[in-house]
């Protein structure tokens, strides 16, 4: 039978996201720095968490203007909430500067498609976990919550991710994929990555154990899979990740041209993103068919996506800007024609687009830029300083950016994270 789906999230929008951010900064502090691992189900318990990612996933609020007011409440006491949303910016950062390692995971999911093909049983396997059948304590509750609402709590996502590692002996890659197609939050960097992590192949040979007892204690007693889980994992062995590359840079907008403004699922903020062009026309662009490789995305998550962008072209056309028509194509080569279409119909001579997120934005822009400059169209992307500093910071590990912290806090604060930078800015 299939289960319901359950709307967690009943409106994608800028405004729904600062009443969430809103409503949980009493408990930003002190209170989430003790509560914040408890998995207590059901979305009406689940004080304890912000629930503010699918918000930030598509910047419909920014990771600096959270960070500001949770520090403008707490102070220092904010300090372990400011650490977890740094997460989300540091394996952005991470990915930005290493985009091979989301081209490898592609690879690597459509090779263990292969695989299922060639091994039935491990097909059934797949499907079972995916469905929910397996009849370990915890992990089918997590695949069918995950299968109805689109979300899971942070824990109980590297509790599935391990079990699915370590103790089904699955494809990791397929299981970051199942995540891709059903997470309404599903960010190509912080899933792909926390999934390498758990699996050891991010912190070299440190993988990340579910236990039974972590679990037990920290679900409040609703799940106990003792002896069935394998609690002494052999990180997996591949071959390491690329050294950083450069911090990303945008490509330069020429004021002198007239442009056609594209919104995408990476940044829901246009009104404050374009600034300084002489605006012809506007498409929202629907990237969801490129974000996941071994089937389509979710209706909750696609949903999701679709009304944050219908959110940010409202507010666009609200500050003076041109109405979005919705754009969506299953390839980069159908995208790219009806780009130059509505370029040319506009009478626009460049295409100007948020920076692309490492991941399947940044595959897709890198396949439109020959179409569009053979077409004689002039491609511009304008890159937060937010992202640009956060990059800058993620060259190793997590802890040596933990370090860098208190000045991208200072920046939060000073309002400014959320500005455009040049060209130059992006190198710092």
């Amino acid at each position: 039978m299939d289960l319901p789906l359950l709307p967690l999230f009943p409106e994608a929008s800028r405004a729904a996201g600062l009443q969430r951010l809103d409503g949980f900064l009493p408990r930003a502090g002190a209170a989430y720095a003790r509560d914040r691992n408890h998995d207590r189900g059901a979305a009406v318990v689940r004080g304890n968490v912000s629930m503010l990612s699918p918000f930030l996933r598509h910047r419909l609020i920014s990771e600096a203007e959270v960070i500001a007011a949770a520090v403008g409440r707490h102070g220092a006491a904010a300090g372990k909430f400011v650490e977890e949303v740094g997460w989300r910016s540091y394996w952005k950062g991470w990915l930005a500067r290493r985009p091979g390692v989301w081209a490898a995971w592609r690879q690597g999911v459509a090779q263990d498609l292969a695989g299922l093909v060639r091994n039935p049983a491990l097909a059934a396997a797949v499907e079972a976990a995916e469905a929910g059948r397996t009849g370990i304590d915890g992990f089918d509750h997590w695949a069918q919550e995950l299968a109805r609402t689109g979300y899971l709590h942070n824990h109980a996502r590297m509790w599935f991710a391990s079990i699915w590692i370590f103790t089904l002996n699955l494809p990791w890659r397929l299981g970051a994929d199942l995540f891709m197609r059903r997470l309404i939050d599903a960010d190509p960097a912080s899933n792909t990555l926390s999934w390498r992590q758990v699996a050891g192949l991010h912190s070299r040979g440190k993988a990340y154990a579910a236990r039974a007892a972590n679990i037990h204690g920290f679900t409040d007693g609703r799940f106990n899979p003792a002896g069935q889980l394998n609690e002494t994992p052999e990180p997996l062995d591949e071959a390491p990740p690329p050294p950083a590359g450069p911090v990303p840079r945008p490509y330069p907008a020429d004021p002198r041209l007239p442009a056609l403004l594209v919104l995408t699922e990476d940044d829901g903020r246009p009104e404050t993103l374009f600034d300084g062009l002489e605006m012809r026309g506007a498409v929202a662009l629907d990237l969801t068919p490129f974000r996941a490789v071994a089937g389509p995305v979710a209706e909750p998550a696609a949903a999701f996506a679709r009304d944050a962008l219908a959110d940010a072209a409202a507010r666009l056309v609200a500050a003076g800007g041109p109405a979005a028509l919705p754009v969506g194509a299953p390839t980069a080569e159908a995208l790219a024609a009806t780009l130059i279409d509505d370029a040319r119909a506009a009478g626009a001579r460049q295409i100007v687009l948020p920076h692309p997120a490492a991941g399947h934005a940044a595959m897709v822009v890198d396949r439109l830029i020959p179409r569009l400059q053979a077409a004689g169209l002039h491609l511009a992307t304008r890159l937060r300083r937010w992202d640009a500093a956060t990059a800058a910071g993620a060259s190793h590990g997590y802890f040596r950016f933990r370090k860098g912290l208190p000045p991208l806090v200072e920046l939060a604060l000073s309002g400014g994270a959320d500005e455009i930078c040049m060209t130059d800015e992006s190198r710092r």
